[in-house]
């Protein structure tokens, strides 16, 4: 039995290693993917493009300005000094963000009065317009601050300290809250997702396709050698893969790694059980590589969108999201995501491996009766 399952493994390897298709998959393409990820692909608000339209031009504008300029959130791109430069700015997508002071801002301040700002951002990206505004109020409201605590100490002509609440904050697991540490640990969980299915959906149609399945229907080799033959070496790939591109991010993009490697290989031999699972269930039903391929690229679009890799699940509507309970990635990245920054172990991640398990067993069992069925 392991000599017939021997002589499929080095069969699938060596096939594996000559298509050139299959090795840029394996290794070019989560370089890639790494690499964008880590440099290009980010949720980090900052230098957003500004454009200051000052019809006030006082020294007390000119602080406000000066203290966004000073930040990190926000880059003075333009000046404009009427409405119709302001509407060309934002509608060519120049400038995100139009901060205007009317006539008057300086002496409503000096009358004691509420002095306006005005601040136009650019809505189409909802999500940065947001983050733009949060600053911005931020801003405003430290510069508020500052002048009623120098009002109020020329009023009483003495410095005075006047009560505030001082907000210290922390963020645990990512201090700097850098994008990358979070996407990075999901990028891993994709690509083992995407080279098991792929793979092991392809080598079975492969040979229906070349015209040699016939021959291992014949051959004495069991349906159960025939598909650990075909599997284990997609496995063994996936976990190249995945100590591949964890090293990259870990040397290249400092992701912390606070847990167990132990941990994460064997939740990730728990959660190969679902994806080959799911790959060898397409190749029982698609008759060419192009067809098999085109089944993976209708499962992992919902895996994806679904599983919490880009978007909150709790921002998703509630049937949607009693649905991602569904969905095995789901369990994986916050297996993952938990081991690399939070460096939790088995005693808090016992549930997700659970389900992984349930959930594992229950698509290798299935696939398996399918794939002897068509054996």
């Amino acid at each position: 039995m392991f000599e017939r399952i021997h002589t499929i493994l080095i069969k699938e390897f060596k096939q594996v290693f000559r298509d050139p298709r299959m090795r840029s998959m394996i290794f070019i393409s989560p370089i890639l993917q790494v690499l964008i990820f880590g440099y290009a692909a980010t949720t980090d608000v900052r230098n957003i493009p500004t454009a200051i339209y000052d019809l006030d031009n006082t020294s007390q504008s000119r602080e406000v300005i000066r203290a966004f300029s000073f930040s990190k959130y926000f880059s003075i791109k333009k000046y404009v000094d009427n409405d119709k430069q302001e509407r060309e700015l934002i509608d060519k997508s120049q400038v995100s963000v139009v901060l205007r002071f009317n006539h008057g801002f300086a002496q409503d301040l000096e009358a004691n009065k509420g002095a306006q700002i005005q601040i136009i951002v650019d809505g189409t990206d909802s999500n940065t317009a947001a983050i733009a505004l949060s600053y911005a109020g931020k801003i405003i409201q430290k510069y508020s601050y500052s002048v009623l605590q120098n009002r109020a100490s020329i009023l009483l002509k003495q410095n005075m300290q006047f009560p505030s609440v001082d907000l210290k904050d922390r963020a645990w697991f990512n201090d700097n809250l850098e994008s990358r540490n979070y996407f990075i640990p999901g990028v891993i969980a994709m690509l083992v997702t995407v080279t098991s299915m792929l793979l092991s959906a392809m080598a079975i149609v492969r040979e229906k396709e070349i015209g040699t399945m016939e021959q291992l229907m014949v051959s004495p080799i069991k349906p159960v050698e025939l598909m650990l033959g075909k599997l284990i070496p997609f496995a063994v790939l996936s976990f190249i893969d995945l100590a591949f591109i964890a090293a990259l991010g870990v040397l290249l993009f400092k992701i912390p790694i606070r847990g167990s490697i132990l941990l994460l290989v064997g939740s990730t031999c728990i959660y190969l059980l679902t994806t080959l699972g799911l790959g060898l269930f397409i190749s029982t039903i698609s008759s060419t590589q192009q067809e098999a391929a085109m089944s993976i690229f209708l499962f992992l679009p919902v895996m994806n969108m679904l599983s919490g890799f880009a978007f909150p699940i709790s921002s998703m509507p509630k049937a949607v999201q009693y649905f991602t309970y569904l969905i095995p990635l789901r369990y994986y990245l916050e297996i993952v995501r938990g081991i690399f920054l939070k460096g939790v172990g088995i005693n808090i991640l016992w549930p997700q491996l659970l389900v992984l398990l349930i959930i594992g067993l229950s698509t290798i069992t299935l696939s398996s009766l399918r794939f002897h069925k068509r054996i």
